[in-house]
């Protein structure tokens, strides 16, 4: 696995507050990276498999970890943590590169999902933000 991209946020908001949001990802779920389309295969605990748009994106919740992973199938996935902050909770997204072999063809077509990966988490970040009736904002690089 290759990290391909790290982005970083301010909740300011405790931890377990903005996990409890974050982390509550199924269909119609408050978070917002909750997975839109149909559950096809649930798995143990917070784990499970949508479609949506005919794509499988496999979801995993770690609530100890305050983490949820969205993979796709072939070579996305995507890590995102809420971590203690003094101002908080500082919320951590990493986009990663889980294919084997092929990079050249990864590079390519990661170009989209990595340019728009900024604008999509500090949405994100708004979205929690206003939920939890608390500022938070994207950290500079």
């Amino acid at each position: 696995m290759t990290v391909l991209l790290v982005l970083r946020g301010v909740v300011e908001a405790p931890p377990d507050a903005v996990a409890e949001v974050l982390l509550d990802v199924r269909p119609g779920g408050r978070s917002p990276l909750a997975a839109g389309g149909d559950i096809e295969d649930v798995g143990a605990g917070d784990d499970f498999v949508v479609v949506r748009d005919g794509s499988r994106i496999t979801v995993s919740v770690d609530r100890a970890a305050r983490s949820v992973t969205q993979q796709g199938e072939w070579w996305y996935r995507g890590v995102t943590t809420v971590e203690p902050d003094p101002r908080g909770s500082t919320v951590v997204h990493r986009v990663c590169n889980v294919a084997p072999g092929h990079g050249w063809a990864v590079r390519f077509v990661s170009r989209g999902p990595l340019a728009a990966a900024p604008r999509t988490f500090a949405e994100t970040l708004r979205r929690l933000g206003e939920r939890l009736g608390v500022a938070a904002r994207l950290l500079p690089d």
